[in-house]
């Protein structure tokens, strides 16, 4: 396959599905590990076109959706600064702090900008050198090495007015804290195979020995989470547990060996907060001693900041696949995208904001309109359309 809406073929979804339903016989959870991936089963109807013993629970791969209160917070702080420039992606703005969230920052006078890689920033530095220049620096492992290969050019040219403000997060710790959670139902996990084309997947087989899952590396289109089921199903049914790769077009075994270089030399591991989640040990980075001047957080004197959850989210439990984000009675009322509680409802990677975009809400469809059998679909879909809405 070589084209994008060959992953989308009927046809060949349909032979998936069907094996899938002539291979299960008993019911089985499985975690899709990122968001991007929770998205893509939502938008496709996936998980109501499966057998029902196969249950998806979506994980806490939303890099926004972790990003901890407390770092929004310090973010506001700096941004609110009239000597900084405060660049970051967008979908970072409408994160809810404590009262507000960056867009109000920038309404109230703050120069915020949306800017599309951290070395867009750098370059805001090197153009401004009387101000400073600060890049909100979150994500997974796929992020991480363009963040460090920014600091790493700041230093190389001597820029002092640059610096990050650094809430890295990594997913094989996470995927521990999850088997070790009272309660944990999850059997097995669809790992996010962006994360696993940077790292390769060298830290998953100890993970599937230890808790005794199947761990499948798979991508993001529709034939490749069906296939990404496909193989973990087949693997529960039969008592084995081994990572497998199923997006072998993207990831190798040994991952990106310059990216993790680069993100050797500029970060070290550290324990991190996830947002609604807590302290996981080991699962974040940090900037290293030798490009720790770089760090915003100490730059600005902001690492005092301490804050507490609003109660009435439970974005936490959602992230931990523990309820659905329709089990939250503030899901779809007081919660939505223009006046989120949480950052699962803002972000575009959010299992709330997908249950929402697509009308994930008493059973209804998705807001586009039924297209004909075999034309695209909602949002541009090419499943089947009698199967891509079967409540509709």
């Amino acid at each position: 396959m070589k084209y994008i809406d060959e992953f989308n073929d009927p046809q060949l979804a349909r032979r998936l599905l069907d094996e899938i339903r002539a291979t299960v016989t008993r019911p089985w959870a499985l975690m899709e590990v990122c968001g991007g991936q929770t998205h893509s089963i939502i938008r496709h109807g996936i998980d109501q076109l499966l057998p029902e013993e196969v249950e998806l629970i979506h994980g806490p791969g939303c890099p926004v959706c972790v990003t901890p209160l407390e770092v929004i917070d310090k973010a506001l702080e700096i941004a609110s600064r009239p000597e900084v420039i405060f660049c970051s992606f967008g979908d970072m703005l409408r994160v809810p702090g404590t009262g507000r969230d960056l867009f109000r920052v920038k309404g109230e006078g703050g120069d915020v900008r949306v800017v599309y890689s951290p070395l867009d920033a750098l370059d805001l530095a090197r153009k401004n050198p009387g101000r400073q220049v600060v890049f909100f620096a979150i994500g997974f492992e796929t992020t991480a090495p363009a963040n460090a290969m920014a600091v790493h050019q700041a230093r190389r040219l001597g820029l002092d007015n640059f610096s990050l403000l650094v809430s890295h997060v990594r997913v094989p710790p996470a995927i521990e804290a999850i088997m070790t959670a009272p309660g944990c139902r999850v059997q097995g996990f669809l790992a996010a195979g962006h994360v696993c084309s940077v790292m390769g997947t060298a830290e998953y087989p100890e993970l599937a020995e230890k808790h005794r899952v199947p761990i499948v590396v798979t991508g993001f289109e529709p034939l490749d989470i069906l296939e990404g089921i496909r193989r973990a199903v087949r693997q529960l049914e039969r008592g084995e547990h081994r990572v497998d790769n199923a997006y072998a077009r993207a990831v190798r075994e040994q991952g990106n060996p310059a990216a993790q270089r680069m993100i050797e030399e500029v970060f070290e591991v550290a324990d991190r907060n996830w947002r609604g989640i807590g302290p996981i040990p080991a699962s974040g980075w940090r900037l290293a001693d030798a490009y720790r001047a770089y760090d915003a957080a100490h730059r600005f004197d902001v690492t005092g900041i301490r804050t507490e959850e609003p109660a009435i989210c439970r974005a936490g439990e959602v992230l931990q696949g523990m309820i659905k984000p329709t089990e939250c009675a503030a899901f779809g009322t007081t919660c939505t995208p223009r006046t989120p509680l949480g950052a699962t409802m803002v972000s575009s990677e959010g299992a709330c904001a997908a249950y929402y975009l697509y009308r994930r809400m008493n059973g209804q469809a998705p807001h586009s309109a039924p297209a004909p059998t075999g034309t695209p679909g909602p949002q541009g879909s090419r499943l089947p359309q009698e199967e891509m809405n079967p409540v509709g």
